[in-house]
């Protein structure tokens, strides 16, 4: 089956193109054809794109809106010049697209029909910023191939519905809760659901004797505590803010600084909320960037005492995290690293490693240095208790799975 994997936003929309079936996932040689995004819709945008051969390509275009910009894509795919091998709009037999927001609806990927519809626009009011323009991607896609084409739904907050009721409700008032489903969510589950689903085919365990805590560490961070193939407790929450410290956002801080802030700067609490999620976490701590690689090379070159503040806090926190929950797994067999930092950022990783020798985890430097790039395995010592291992994301491939499990019936594993 080809699926086109679509992730749309705001002004931009990510897409690959993936070749599945039932005998590619059991082999792992599902086929990218394509990868890239499209940014700046609304004008002149600007198009990434990247082939089989892995060479990035960039070229402009005018699209004025999602559905010019998901037009012209389908169109490109088409075309001989992509290199697809796709020559006709009929060869794109199903589309998945990446939903931020499931609520308590949705605890797996679902094929899109009017309810599953009505179901993703009840959840906007969790998802503002996210949800709408998830609408805005399906409404395009429908446009650009006819309502014939299976759509989808892989919802980032599907993976952690399994969180049992004492991690996910926060100690307010209880009606609140049955009133405005006021609760912690989690984000990210798709990332998760895909670095568990890796850990396990590398380390050839069985879901059931799996217990480990995964780290997704990129410009968003989040992490969770997976047991038995489910996530027991994620450290996002009700919004993305929660948690640990992120490349904007602040992470976990007292509630009462938003009254307090406001007061002092004189700020609305919406822009106070805005404060905290595009203007704190790694920028804000640092003055300088929300990049790890810029803050690292900073720390080392020109002694910068912020850039090392921001390090050593963004370490710290993943620490503290991954701390409480092997408490709540009863120990674990590894913590898993991915994302843009998790999976490209040694020195990150070993920083988070060096406290976590109580537990049994010592991180094997050499192999630590090598694991970049793509690369995935383990990266502690052989008399380590607890291991580290680094395994890279990939959610398109997993909603691309997903797409064609949920299109032609089949039961997807976690």
């Amino acid at each position: 089956m080809n699926v086109l994997v679509l992730n749309a936003g705001s002004a931009t929309v990510k897409f690959q193109v993936v070749v599945t079936d039932a005998d590619r996932i059991a082999c792992d040689q599902d086929e990218k054809l394509l990868r890239g995004q499209i940014e700046r819709i609304g004008g002149e945008a600007v198009i990434t794109v990247r082939g089989a051969d892995g060479v990035n390509r960039k070229r402009t275009a005018q699209l004025r809106d999602m559905r010019s910009a998901v037009e012209w894509l389908v169109g490109f795919i088409t075309d001989p010049e992509s290199g697809t091998g796709i020559s006709s709009r009929a060869e794109l037999q199903a589309v998945g697209h990446r939903v931020v927001h499931g609520g308590e609806q949705f605890r797996r990927s679902s094929l899109i029909d009017e309810a599953v519809l009505r179901g993703i626009e009840e959840n906007v009011e969790l998802a503002p910023l996210h949800n709408p323009h998830n609408l805005r991607g399906i409404d395009a896609a429908r446009a650009a191939l006819g309502s014939g084409v299976p759509q989808v739904a892989v919802f980032d907050t599907a993976f952690h519905q399994t969180l049992p009721e004492h991690a996910y409700l926060y100690a307010i008032p209880y009606p609140l809760y049955r009133r405005h489903k006021i609760r912690r969510y989690g984000f990210h589950g798709t990332s998760h659901r895909s670095i568990a689903y890796r850990f396990r085919k590398l380390t050839g365990r069985e879901r059931a004797d799996v217990r480990i805590v995964t780290l997704h560490l990129g410009n968003g961070c989040s992490a969770c505590a997976i047991q038995g193939g489910e996530s027991i407790d994620t450290s996002m929450g009700f919004t993305p803010l929660e948690g640990l410290v992120m490349g904007t956002r602040s992470g976990d801080i007292d509630a009462a600084l938003l009254d307090y802030i406001a007061a002092k700067e004189g700020l609305s609490l919406t822009q106070v909320e805005a404060l905290l999620n595009t203007q704190s976490g790694l920028l804000g701590l640092s003055g300088l960037t929300n990049d790890m690689r810029d803050l690292l090379l900073e720390a080392k070159e020109m002694q910068d005492r912020r850039a090392r503040l921001a390090i050593e806090i963004f370490c710290y926190r993943v620490r503290k995290y991954v701390g409480s929950y092997l408490a709540v797994l009863g120990g674990a067999d590894a913590v898993v690293f991915a994302g843009g930092i998790g999976e490209n950022a040694p020195e990150v990783r070993s920083r988070i490693g060096e406290g976590l020798a109580w537990a049994g985890l010592h991180i094997d430097e050499a192999a630590n240095t090598q694991m970049v790039g793509g690369h995935e395995g383990c990266i502690s010592t052989p008399e380590s208790s607890l291991q580290a291992w680094v395994v890279p994301t990939d959610e398109e491939l997993l909603i691309a799975r997903d797409t064609y499990r949920v299109v032609t019936g089949i039961t997807a594993p976690s």
